[in-house]
């Protein structure tokens, strides 16, 4: 079996390194968190303590992690990957970070003689979990070609959206709509039900109207409106509030860089950076955003 050492194995990366199994490959796995990785086990993945010992014979390296320091970390450090994989070994990052970090990383690796790309996914944990995930990648056709097949054993589209970083920038356009269309769906959901309507007859009613969009067909925030989704479950798991707060800042920092105005965008950060004010509320799933626009006894949230 060929082997893939697979690094940061959260909410999102478990699911995929479990359905990496499911397709035959061999998993060693890593992660920070002893409780995330014992899961990862009991998946059929090899724990591993350290990323060394996990990338030991591995021909292709996937990585799911939080952030552009960790995912520099984890290749560029001097005890880092890059200079203990043999020739040729495949990088797939999945992480989403700044297109800037990703073609360093890519830049460094080719220099190496390894091949790499940066793949981030969109879907969310259900996609994750059924392995039908929507990659984003950006590299060289050879290295898009070569991931193609442990890729569709974690997920159902694969587009190559040019050279390296262009799957990141592809990534926080996709979560700046994301963000946009999640804030203005719970915000309609939350006038109609102040204005004495079932949340549930209201989302069947746009989805079958001019409103519908992704959040409200697939990802319904408001409570009792949809089964199977966070909101179904006191907001519990899925893709966090903090999570999405890094990518809009990395969608920000993009618009800076290229001069392009974002009014929307700017504005759904300011949304989720005051529904993240707490550290509680920066745990809970995106959607939670709900809480936002809804109204207790005793007047707003916010």
């Amino acid at each position: 079996m060929e082997k893939i050492a697979f690094f940061g194995l959260g909410n999102m990366g478990g699911p995929m390194a479990a359905n990496l199994v499911k397709a035959g490959y061999s998993v060693a796995a890593f992660d920070l968190n002893p409780t995330a990785l014992a899961l990862a086990q009991e998946d059929g993945c090899t724990p591993c303590e350290s990323p060394l010992q996990a990338a030991e014979g591995a021909t292709i390296v996937v990585s799911m992690l939080p952030s552009g320091a960790a995912v520099k970390s984890l290749y560029l450090e001097e005890e880092g990957l890059l200079n203990h994989l043999a020739e040729n070994t495949l990088i797939i990052d999945c992480s989403t970070i700044s297109a800037e970090d990703a073609r360093l990383v890519n830049e460094a690796a080719s220099e190496r003689g390894l091949l790499a790309i940066d793949a981030p996914v969109s879907g969310g944990t259900a996609a994750a979990q059924a392995g039908s995930l929507c990659f984003m990648c950006g590299g060289e056709e050879a290295a898009v070609d070569a991931a193609r097949a442990p890729l569709q054993a974690m997920g159902a589209k694969i587009f190559h959206a040019g050279g390296a970083g262009a799957g990141q920038v592809a990534k926080i356009c996709n979560n700046l709509l994301l963000a946009i269309h999640m804030t203005g769906t719970a915000e309609a959901l939350q006038l109609g039900v102040d204005k004495g309507l079932d949340p549930k007859v209201l989302s069947e009613i746009m989805m079958q109207s001019s409103g519908n969009n992704w959040s409200l067909a697939n990802y319904n925030p408001y409570p009792g409106a949809m089964e199977n989704v966070p909101a179904a479950n006191g907001y519990a798991g899925g893709f966090t509030v903090a999570l999405m707060l890094k990518d809009l800042g990395l969608a920000m920092d993009a618009a800076a860089t290229s001069a392009s105005s974002t009014p929307m965008g700017a504005l759904a950060k300011n949304i989720y950076q005051l529904h993240g004010a707490s550290e509680e509320n920066q745990k809970l799933d995106f959607s939670s955003i709900q809480n936002m626009f809804r109204r207790p006894a005793g007047g707003l949230t916010w």
